[in-house]
Parts: C-alpha cells; structure tokens; sequence
C-alpha cells in the first residue's frame, strides 16, 4: 500500500485500518438511481441480454447487453473467478515483487491478466481506455461510496470511460457484502445453483456455526487484530471491518481499543510504537496477510518475539480486504475457530 492522501485519510492509515478506510477516490457511477430496485434485474440473464444492477451506492449501472469485457479490483475479480466469471482486467495488488499471484487474486492466473495499476495510487488510465472496458466493478470501504483504488488525481478520467458498480465493504458483517457479490455474479451470467457454489456457501456457514460454539467454549480467550510496519503496530477495532464485526457477532473475545485511542484514525484503530506493543493482552493474534505489510516471520522487533501468544506460537492470518466468495471466506472463519478451539490461555 502507498502513501497516497485524501482530505480524509493518509496511506499509512489505510494499511492499519487493514484496508478499511474506503481511500479509493469518489467516483459518480455512469447510470442511474432507482431506491425500488433490490440488487440484480438480470438474474441468471443469457449473455446477450440487456443488464442492470443497483450496486451498494444506490446507483442502478443499465447496459445492452451482459457486460464481458469487466475490469474490476483484484480481489473482486478473484470473488467473480470463483463462480466463473473471468474478468480480463484488474487494477490493484495482482503480482508481488517476485512476479508471483498477490494474495488477493485468490486462484486467478495472474500472467493472463491486463493488469492497469498493481500499487494504490496507480492506474494507468490510456492502456484502460484502450481496453474498452463495459463496467468498472470495485468494493467500497466508507459510507460515501469510495471507489476503492480508484486514484483521486484520474477518477473523473476513468469514470467517462464506463460505468462503475460498488460492492460495501463497510460497516456490515461478511455474510451481507459475501451475498450482494453473489448477486452480482449471478447478473453476470453466474448459476449459484452449481454444486461448487451451494457447496461453498454451505462450507462457510459450517464454518461460522463451529466459531459460535469455540468462541462460547473458550471465552476467556482474547483474539487481537493486528498489521505490521517499520515504525508503528497498528490494532484495529471491530467496527467497520466486515470480518471483526462478524466475528465479534458470533462470541469472539476481541481487543477493542477505546474510542478516544482511535480518535485520530476515525475510529478505526490504534496506533502503538513497537516499544508499546504489549499494550493489550492477547492469547491469539490475528496478523494482516497483504503483502504490503511486514509479515510475522519477518518481524524483528523484541518486544513482538516477547508476546505470549507469539512466543506460544497463536498467530494466525487475517484478511483485512478479504475476497468476497464463500470459497475463500471459509478458511478465514476456520482457522479462528481452530485457533480459539486449542489456544492456551497466555495472556
């Protein structure tokens, strides 16, 4: 993640809020309002029937035809891949430094990909005109309806060239937004009726019903969100952030920070030295997985190496920009459940 700023938010703030702070530019969808529409008019739509959608914005993007020429954010792209919508270009973390698939594009093959801007703050808006794109599809992380990565200094540029559609990310719990990008999947020409995707979707509530019952077994463990930079430990708060939320729904013992330690970051989450990371007792620390965060192998901080739970080896991943398909949520509930279920009480 970059430095980037907006009026709002600094870059840095962005990547401890664990990608939750909607920093992507505002941009006006091409289409138009219509409060009664519900989600998709196109549900199960043949490919070359006229298409709508009323995204989470409120905005209603109406098309000729079912869109296939998609360029969508890399982790909406990756949710649309898993019930086989192929989207042929992304902006956003797609290849790591060593050229191989970022973790937010999940399965994809990454080396068929138009790639536009693989760093926030990047997009390279003639190589995306030229693409002809039908749609712009992205998440949003803020109430305004942020478009996310989508570059504050060329969003008018980009919003000329096609119609945007939002899927929330914000302030809900993961099975709301997992449900509109499924509708949106299925306008797309998706059938959420195939076995690998009724599968799934049964997968991730097993899942979540096997985190209920650890979290109420095992509430005295207390579960710590975190991400890593060079200077600063960032702890987050449940508010906001679909994952804690849910968690925090289904039992889950998490730290939350106070309000007023948040203040300065809208109330997102704390911003501790490495010195101070010791602050909130823990017995699992879940670390933020992007690959623009220092990751827990390659901390060298003491006083990290010194944690209960690190030293007792409870840290597990987490997905802040998690990708939006049952399929890929799964593990992100299983393995807390696992970690809650055979913690030792450290902290």
């Amino acid at each position: 993640m970059s430095n980037a700023t907006t009026a709002r938010y600094s870059r840095r703030g962005l990547l401890a809020a664990g990608g939750a702070l909607g920093l992507g530019a505002l941009v006006t969808a091409c289409g138009s309002e219509d409060s009664k529409d519900s989600g998709s008019d196109a549900k199960g739509a043949a490919k070359s029937g006229p298409w709508s959608f009323k995204d989470d914005r409120g905005k209603t993007v109406k098309l000729d035809k079912v869109p296939t020429n998609i360029v969508a954010f890399t982790g909406v792209a990756a949710a649309l891949y898993d019930y086989g919508i192929d989207v042929k270009g992304v902006f956003g973390p797609t290849r790591t430094k060593d050229g191989k698939a970022d973790v937010q594009a999940g399965d994809m093959d990454v080396s068929k990909l138009t790639v536009f801007g693989n760093r926030f703050d990047q997009f390279n808006v003639e190589q995306y005109a030229a693409f002809q794109p039908e749609v712009l599809i992205t998440t949003t992380f803020d109430a305004a309806g942020s478009l996310w990565y989508v570059p504050e200094t060329s969003k008018d540029k980009i919003a000329k060239l096609a119609p945007s559609v939002a899927i929330s990310a914000f302030d809900r719990q993961m099975p709301k937004p997992l449900q509109r990008m499924a509708e949106l999947a299925e306008s797309l020409g998706a059938d959420l009726k195939a076995a690998k995707v009724v599968e799934a979707k049964k997968r991730f509530e097993a899942a979540s019903e096997r985190l209920r019952k650890a979290a109420k077994s095992r509430p005295e463990i207390k579960v710590l969100a975190g991400s890593a930079s060079d200077a600063i430990f960032y702890v987050s708060g449940s508010d906001f952030s679909i994952d804690l939320e849910y968690f925090k729904a289904l039992g889950v013992n998490l730290v939350e920070p106070p309000a007023k330690a948040k203040e300065a970051n809208d109330g997102w989450f704390e911003n501790l030295s490495w010195e101070n990371v010791d602050k909130y007792p823990a017995d699992v620390i879940m670390m933020d997985d992007r690959a623009s965060t220092i990751q827990p192998a390659d901390i060298t901080e003491a006083t990290w190496k010194k944690l209960p739970a690190v030293k007792a080896g409870q840290v597990i991943s987490r997905s802040p920009e998690p990708i939006l398909s049952y399929d890929k949520c799964t593990p992100l509930v299983e393995n807390l459940a696992k970690a809650i279920e055979s913690a030792k009480k450290v902290a």
